[in-house]
């Protein structure tokens, strides 16, 4: 396949749209839904690299069947001209034939979905200094996905010439991917400290195109799911490129191999353990500290402004609780499964970046956010937001230690006279004991925050810890 046929096929074949349908959809997706879960917080998807990638492969919950469909449409090209058996009958083998609409449809997702990440990777910088290449395979990976289903799609038209295929391919893809991350290719648990369901994913979920939601910017996708998917691609494309050239029944039947070959290897490479298909980036959580203070690597641009602020939260810990304090600050590094109940240290003040008290906060409120974390960390299940107990505990216990009682950084002004009502009157009652009464009451009540077992608002109100 030289230059100039291919340029001709790019010319007439609808390949070039494909990429163009591709490229617009998506970026129409990721910016009308502006108030969307990808545009806000650490996790944004130009926040950070891996960000990007993951966000921009999440994408082909719908771009894949898209690729698929279109490429259905593309091996049907042949049999809408009429000209199979004038084609069959040219001394030009069948494989030259079929590279041609392979190559140009290759050429053109591959480059749509390279421009997708482009237009994101181009504002990456602006957000962050923590530069790395772990999020190429991620992306590279999402690409083929686009090719090799397209190439399937293709195969599966020229195998099926009906002006059905197409529609029929596109839904029956997406309903595979639907399916993998709605039901069969996950399991529901009970998490028996809140009574609430989780769901994790299996291994044969990873064999659609679609990703995890982002919910935690130090989560990458695991070596072991690479290399499975790209077994599992390998033999979805060298399928649909066999069933280009078939011109038997038995020639078709036989080209179905690679991509049954190719799900069984891939299903024995892939991880079974939903704690091995996303896992910590290493790199990217080492700690960068100053001081006792410290952060992610992926964050290290925001250690400045938490430095000082940190500093002094240590200090009025420890000037309020004594030897008990927590001696240091740091980012929350863990990565919990979704739904479960949080696990805090009593001699670090843990936190993240994107806590509704830390997210917005600067300066002194930055410092009576990190009291807050250090004091009555919050309870609720991991990715799961409220408001409630927890946080009237916090507001008490803050103002315990400020000498005065107002509302925690990012409580909503809807939410204040609620704060106010509910918290002053425990508050007044609390700085009316004694002081080794007070200093009692607190470090009960930082106990049942620590292990999270009980309410620790109640602990404060006069009630019995549990």
């Amino acid at each position: 396949m030289n230059a100039r046929v291919l340029r001709t096929e790019l010319r007439r074949s609808v390949a070039p749209w494909a990429g163009a349908v591709v490229l617009t959809s998506a970026l129409a997706f990721l910016y009308l839904l502006s108030n969307a879960s990808w545009w806000n917080g650490t996790t944004a998807w130009t926040a950070q690299w891996t960000s990007l990638a993951l966000w921009t492969r999440s994408l082909l919950f719908y771009l894949w069947p898209l690729a698929v469909g279109i490429g259905a449409l593309q091996g049907l090209r042949d049999h809408r001209s009429k000209m199979i058996e004038l084609l069959t009958s040219t001394p030009r083998p069948a494989r030259h034939r079929a590279a041609v609409p392979a190559g140009a449809t290759a050429i053109t997702l591959t480059s749509a979905f390279a421009l997708l990440v482009l237009v994101g990777g181009v504002q990456v910088p602006a957000h962050t200094d923590y530069v790395h290449l772990g999020w190429l395979p991620i992306s590279l990976i999402g690409a083929l996905f686009l090719v090799a289903g397209a190439l399937l799609g293709m195969g599966a038209g020229r195998a099926l010439p009906s002006a059905l295929t197409p529609p029929l391919l596109a839904i029956g893809a997406f309903v595979f991917t639907a399916l993998m991350h709605m039901s069969l290719g996950r399991t529901t648990t009970t998490d028996p400290a809140t009574g609430f369901d989780t769901t994790r994913p299996e291994r044969v979920s990873l064999l659609s195109p679609e990703v995890e939601e982002v919910h935690n910017v130090l989560v990458t996708v695991s070596t072991p799911v690479h290399v499975g998917q790209t077994i599992w691609l390998l033999g979805m494309a060298l399928t649909g490129f066999a069933l280009l050239v078939a011109a038997t029944p038995r020639t078709r039947l036989l080209a179905l191999t690679p991509v049954v070959a190719g799900a069984v290897l891939a299903l024995l490479v892939l991880p079974s353990d939903p704690r091995r298909m996303y896992v910590v980036d290493r790199t990217a959580a080492q700690s960068v500290c100053d001081g006792p203070v410290c952060v992610a690597r992926a964050h290290q641009d925001r250690l400045a402004a938490l430095a000082a602020p940190g500093k002094e939260a240590l200090r009025l810990l420890h000037g309020a609780l004594g030897d008990r304090a927590p001696v240091a600050v740091r980012e929350n590094t863990a990565v919990q499964p979704f739904g479960s109940t949080p696990r805090w240290s009593r001699t670090t003040v843990l936190f993240g970046f994107d806590d509704a008290l830390v997210a917005g906060a600067r300066g002194e409120e930055l410092t009576s956010a990190l009291l807050a974390e250090g004091l009555a960390p919050g309870c609720t299940p991991v990715g799961w937001s409220g408001f409630g107990s927890d946080d009237y505990a916090q507001t008490v216990a803050v103002g315990w230690v400020l000498g005065e009682l107002k509302p925690l950084p990012g409580t909503s002004a809807t939410l204040r006279r609620e704060v106010e009502t509910e918290t002053r009157p425990v508050w007044k009652k609390l700085k009316a004991l004694p002081w080794s009464e007070q200093l009692a009451r607190i470090n009960a009540m930082r106990d049942t925050a620590l292990s999270c077992e009980g309410d620790p608002f109640e602990v404060l109100s006069g009630g019995a810890a549990r």
